[in-house]
C-alpha cells in the first residue's frame, strides 16, 4: 500500500509555480480575489473547493488563459508574460472531446503533445518513442491506431493525459482528471500518475474528490470565493467525498463550459 507522503514543503525548494495576489474576472465577474499560492519542485498539490470557488480559473491563469486584473505569477521562477519554456508543462483540461470533431487516431492526438519539442515540426525516433511511452502509460499501447471517436469517456479522458506526459514535462497541471471517469480508468490514471510523482513530477490538479489519489498528495489548498481558506494538510472529510456545498459538474455540462469560455 502506498503511504501517504509529507505534507511538509522543505525549506529552500525551487518554486515552480507562484501566484501572488492573483485577481482575475470572467466578464464582470471576481473570481480570483487575491489568491496566493505557491508550489515548488516535486510537490503535488490539490486544488479544492466548490463549484465557482476559482479552482479551474486559476490554474487556467497559471497558463496564461485566463489574464490577471492584479497580482503576479511566475512559472519555474520566470514572470509568466515573459515565459516561453511551455515544453515543461504539461496541461490536461477538465474532461472534454480528445480530438474535438476532428478524425484522428490515438498515436495523431498523443504525438501533438510532442511537437512542442520536437525539431521543425517532424518528430524524430526519440519522439516517436515518447509518444509510444506515454500511449502505454495510459493502458491504450493496444489501441494506439484506434480512431479518438470510438473511445470511451473514460479513454478519451487518458488520451488527453497521454497527450500531456508525451512531452515529459517537469510539471503536469490537471482540471479534474477524474470527473465522469468510469473506475477501471480511474485506477490506470491513478497509477499513471503515480509513477509521475515518482519521477519526480511536480503536479498541480484541481479535484472535487481526493479518492485512489489521495496517498499522493502533499498539500490540499481550498478555495471558497476566490480565496484561499485553507493551505496544509488534505481535510480528512475530502478522503472520499465531495466537499460539501459541491455539486458536481457532468462530463456534458464541462463540454459546454469549455466551448464557452465561463468554465470556473
Amino acid at each position: 500500500m502506498t503511504q501517504p507522503r509529507e505534507a511538509t514543503v522543505p525549506s529552500g525548494s525551487e518554486p515552480v509555480i507562484s501566484l501572488c495576489g492573483a485577481r482575475a474576472s470572467l466578464g464582470s465577474r471576481p473570481v480570483l480575489r487575491g489568491v496566493d499560492l505557491t508550489v515548488t519542485r516535486g510537490e503535488v498539490v490539490a486544488l479544492l473547493g466548490a463549484n465557482g470557488s476559482g479552482k479551474s480559473t486559476a490554474v487556467r491563469a497559471v497558463i496564461g488563459q485566463v489574464p490577471l486584473t492584479d497580482g503576479e505569477i511566475a512559472l519555474f521562477g520566470t514572470e509568466l508574460r515573459r515565459f516561453r519554456q511551455w515544453s515543461r508543462i504539461g496541461y490536461v483540461p477538465q474532461r472534454t472531446t480528445a480530438a474535438s470533431g476532428v478524425p484522428a487516431t490515438i498515436r495523431e492526438v498523443v504525438s501533438s503533445g510532442r511537437l512542442s519539442r520536437a525539431r521543425l515540426g517532424r518528430l524524430s525516433r526519440v519522439d516517436r518513442a515518447a509518444v509510444d511511452h506515454a500511449i502505454e502509460l495510459v493502458g491504450l499501447g493496444d489501441r494506439a491506431k484506434d480512431s479518438v471517436s470510438a473511445l470511451s469517456g473514460g479513454q478519451h479522458q487518458r488520451v488527453l493525459i497521454a497527450r500531456a506526459l508525451a512531452s515529459e514535462p517537469e510539471l503536469l497541471i490537471m482540471d479534474e482528471p477524474m470527473a465522469g471517469v468510469d473506475l477501471a480508468s480511474q485506477g490506470i490514471l491513478a497509477d499513471t500518475l503515480r509513477e509521475q510523482v515518482a519521477a519526480g513530477t511536480t503536479v498541480l490538479l484541481v479535484l472535487h474528490e481526493l479518492g485512489a489519489i489521495e496517498p499522493l498528495i502533499d498539500r490540499a489548498v481550498v478555495l471558497r470565493d476566490g480565496c484561499v481558506v485553507h493551505d496544509g494538510p488534505p481535510p480528512k472529510a475530502m478522503g472520499q467525498h465531495a466537499l460539501p456545498g459541491h455539486d458536481h459538474v457532468h462530463p456534458h455540462a464541462a463540454d459546454e463550459s469549455l466551448r464557452t469560455g465561463l468554465l470556473t
